[in-house]
């Protein structure tokens, strides 16, 4: 078989693609998230690249551990994953040639937002054991890391930690719903990425109390990512599949009313095109191939000893064919 990240960011609950023709297969995961629009659009652009006839299907998986889990298992060829959950992968499978996995390239980078119904939290020094934040997956989901990377920012890597209590697992749709109930039900706080993000705003009892680009810069999210077995042993595929995301990206800069009507024709978001087009015009919403601050995750990561081995550069976490391009 060649996935929304695991929450985007990955956030958000992930489909599966499955893609076959008669000497090549590849499947893989993504999720409703808006992160995700280039690979909504990958199964139109595969022919384009050059993979021939694809057929494509699709499930539900739930969460970045249960995407690695499918990919260790063989059930995913191709993946998008928040990279946190692919760096957590990375360092755990290095020197295993059998399941050894690389990124075949960026996919998409936003602004991740806390948002609250509590008008008291005016900074992340304001929450209190009152206070529920939701994020797709506790301590190990892509929000859930980048919050901990801000909670660092502010309160100094020995306490990255310090907000996990207030953390719950709720996926973005949810969070939303509980936002816009006024906080019904505990969760009062949600540290997710658009459309969720954007559309809690426009509720006049939520406001933002910090966004991830504020505090940490513009960074890819969510990447591509595979065995490195199956990269070695279909490269075509693979180019194929950096090449449908590049087209994509590109259509998406040239005719974003057209990205828009793909991304709510293949999502399961209730959005309205007016809607989208505004998230597309957000200058902190960006998709590119080319990784962008990969490395602030795997430092971060190894520095509170989330991983174990560290890459060098950002060129270790990637397969050669994306290392002329000016990665970060």
């Amino acid at each position: 078989m060649v996935y929304w990240s695991d929450d985007a960011a990955t956030p958000a609950e992930p489909d599966c693609a499955e893609y076959s023709r008669s000497d090549e297969r590849s499947s893989r995961c993504q999720s409703g998230s808006f992160g995700d629009s280039p690979l909504e659009l990958i199964e139109k652009h595969a022919k384009a690249g050059g993979v021939g006839e694809v057929k494509v299907s699709w499930r539900i998986l739930d969460g970045g551990n249960v995407i690695n889990d499918a990919m260790l298992a063989g059930a995913l060829d191709v993946a998008a994953i928040g990279v946190p959950g692919f760096v957590t992968l990375w360092a755990k499978t290095q020197g295993n040639s059998r399941l050894e996995v690389a990124a075949l390239s960026g996919l998409s980078s936003t602004s991740l937002y806390l948002n609250t119904v509590n008008p008291s939290v005016k900074t992340l020094r304001d929450f209190s054991p009152k206070d529920k934040i939701a994020v797709p997956g506790i301590k190990t989901s892509l929000s859930a890391v980048v919050l901990q990377m801000i909670v660092a920012h502010e309160f100094g890597d020995s306490n990255y930690a310090k907000l996990d209590p207030l953390t719950v697992g709720l996926g973005h749709p949810d969070a939303y719903a509980a936002l816009a109930s006024g906080g019904k039900g505990g969760v009062n706080s949600h540290f997710g990425s658009p459309p969720f993000s954007i559309l809690e705003l426009d509720r006049p009892s939520i406001h933002r109390v910090v966004s991830s680009v504020e505090v940490l810069g513009n960074m890819t999210l969510d990447l591509v990512y595979a065995l490195r077995s199956f990269h070695d042993a279909n490269p075509k595929l693979c180019a194929a599949v950096v090449a449908a995301i590049d087209e994509a990206n590109a259509l998406i800069a040239r005719d974003k009313k057209a990205a828009a009507r793909a991304y709510i024709e293949a999502a399961k978001v209730k959005v309205s095109e007016d809607e989208v087009l505004r998230m597309l015009a957000d200058p902190d919403t960006r998709f590119s191939t080319t990784p962008d601050g990969v490395m602030k995750f795997a430092n971060f990561m190894r520095r509170v000893g989330i991983i174990s081995v560290a890459p060098k550069s950002w060129k270790d976490l990637f397969f050669p064919e994306i290392h002329g391009r000016p990665g970060s």
